[in-house]
């Protein structure tokens, strides 16, 4: 088949270079968001989607805005079979949904109907889920709504951050794509409906989210520092500056002391009072400093028990 490919960061970059290297159909055209200012020079860079294609010689298409009428008219007079989306940034209107053969089908980071929306990764880890996969779906007119055609089941380990799944998703998705195109080509595509009793939302992230509430309990904020890995992160403030949680563990001894207080200090690490239990921070990121751990810190902070960590 002929594929037309939307989308525009990594995960998406990924699942093109499957098509591409792995798979029998021919991707004649790339559409992705335009190029954003970068760095303190502001200049535009290409996202990966972008960069991908102009080394493999694919054209590319770069429209402020899909649904204008001279965008749909240019996708018009694209000989594509089919076209594929993953995290292209942009909503496509019916008018576009019904241009190819094939329809519009989206891989998506997520068993849906769980986590529709810009962020399931991330909240899969947050909301301490075991399970969580990639989704291909025959796309519709709402987000992330469409009838499944094919799933894959990934794990999340203890340690997960948002980083490693990410890498771990996109790999999914990479044999998942494949497979799929097959069995649309070969007339043996099922789609199921989703069962919106079980749909959930994932919103997107805010750098805001990253600050951490010490009064919820070690076990929520582990999860939420490994999901916010490595964007937003999270962070607290010690002496009015910030101060990123790279690394930590939930402490199994319950130590008492108020929210955020500091309740135990080691060469290597610092015991914190949350709402329930308590977390043993083990690496940090001073502002404007690089990741360190608490033991290189300390050799140059003086941290006293009983200090609480926020503003």
């Amino acid at each position: 088949m002929k594929v037309l490919f939307m989308g525009t960061p990594d995960f998406a970059a990924g699942i093109l270079a499957a098509i591409c290297e792995r798979s029998r159909h021919e991707t004649i055209c790339v559409v992705t968001q335009p190029d954003k200012p970068k760095g303190r020079s502001g200049n535009p860079v290409p996202g990966p989607v972008k960069t991908y294609a102009s080394e493999h010689g694919i054209t590319v298409l770069q429209p402020d805005r899909i649904k204008d009428e001279d965008e749909v008219a240019a996708l018009k007079g694209i000989d594509a079979d089919i076209y594929v989306v993953a995290a292209f940034g942009q909503i496509l209107s019916k008018e576009i949904l019904d241009i190819p053969k094939y329809g519009c089908i989206n891989v998506h980071a997520s068993l849906l109907p769980e986590y529709r929306g810009a962020a399931p990764i991330q909240w899969a880890i947050a909301d301490g889920k075991e399970y969580t996969g990639v989704t291909v779906q025959q796309m519709n007119e709402g987000v992330d709504t469409g009838d499944i055609i094919t799933s894959s089941k990934v794990a999340i380990a203890s340690d997960e951050t948002g980083e490693s799944l990410f890498d771990k998703l996109m790999h999914a998705g990479e044999d998942l794509i494949i497979q799929t195109l097959d069995l649309i080509e070969s007339g043996k595509a099922e789609r199921t409906p989703q069962d919106e009793s079980k749909a959930t939302r994932a919103r997107i992230l805010k750098k805001e989210m990253g600050l951490i509430d010490f009064c919820k309990s070690a076990v929520e904020i582990e999860r939420m520092i490994r999901a916010f890995t490595p964007w937003p992160g999270g962070f607290t403030y010690l002496d009015n500056r910030m101060l990123k949680i790279k690394k930590c563990s939930v402490c199994p001894d319950d130590i008492k002391g108020s929210p955020g207080q500091i309740v135990k200090v080691s060469k290597d690490d610092l015991t914190v009072s949350c709402g329930s239990g308590n977390l043993i921070i083990t690496h940090i990121q001073p502002e404007g400093k690089k990741e360190m751990s608490v033991h290189d810190f300390l050799l140059g902070h003086n941290v006293a028990c009983g200090t609480v960590l926020g503003r």
